[in-house]
């Protein structure tokens, strides 16, 4: 199947993959379009469809496309105006004895099995519960862009959490992040995001992009949090309205 998702991209080879259930939203019926990336111009090709609401999985990008809904809504957060609610510094303080370091995109046992660990308590039954350490490599692995993992340590050197990571023109892009599922006094999850865009305003980028915001799914619903936010509509990339946030 060929579709054209902008006049930039309006060349690219798009297939589109079957029905099947929603992750997210019971009842509802998911499809994908999706293209492969590789080649010398993978990493350009990326940024263009990064723009353009794609997310990236091993070496395929796609973006759903699902009959009769729109809820997955693509959306960054605008680093350099952040600002940290209250609670927010206060994930932050709980968390000050953690350091991260940028680690090419190279599989360890020590990141899956807390992989397996996050898995197997926060989305148990969900569709990477099966994953084995062979498909755990493929998706930090393969990978045809410029990509890294970031490992958050304690003081003790015990890995806490990992987040898969793409790194774009114009920012960065949260492909996957795993913590340790039974710590949930520090609110890893929440601190995460704040460090990836404290890295992106060090490195003076322009956005975090955050993949889907499905307001439905309390899975994907927090990502909203994280204002100044910018969604991609039928007309572009906007400011998401504060009555969207409350």
């Amino acid at each position: 199947m060929v579709t054209r998702q902008s006049s930039d991209i309006s060349d690219v080879e798009f297939w589109a993959t079957r029905l099947l259930p929603c992750p997210y939203l019971a009842g509802r019926k998911e499809r994908k379009v999706l293209t492969r990336l590789g080649g010398p111009n993978a990493s350009g090709l990326y940024d263009l469809l990064a723009r353009n609401g794609f997310r990236r999985s091993h070496t395929w990008a796609y973006r759903p496309q699902c009959p009769g809904c729109v809820a997955c809504v693509p959306v960054r957060v605008v680093v350099q105006q952040f600002r940290e609610s209250k609670s927010m510094r206060r994930v932050r303080r709980k968390n000050t004895d953690l350091h991260a370091q940028w680690r090419p995109a190279e599989a360890t046992q020590e990141q899956y099995a807390l992989f397996r660990r996050y898995i197997d308590v926060r989305h148990q039954g969900g569709e990477m519960s099966e994953m084995s350490w062979e498909d755990y490599r493929s998706m930090i692995e393969d990978a045809p862009v410029r990509t890294s993992v970031v490992e958050w340590r304690g003081s003790d050197g015990q890995l806490v959490a990992g987040m898969l990571i793409d790194r774009l023109n114009d920012g960065v892009s949260a492909v996957y992040s795993f913590f340790e599922p039974d710590d949930r006094r520090r609110g890893l999850g929440t601190y995460l995001v704040l460090d990836a865009i404290a890295g992106c305003r060090e490195e003076g980028l322009d956005y975090l992009y955050l993949g889907y915001w499905v307001a439905e799914s309390p899975k994907m619903a927090y990502k909203i949090r994280f204002s100044p936010m910018e969604a991609l509509g039928p007309t572009g990339w906007s400011p998401v309205p504060a009555q969207a946030r409350a």
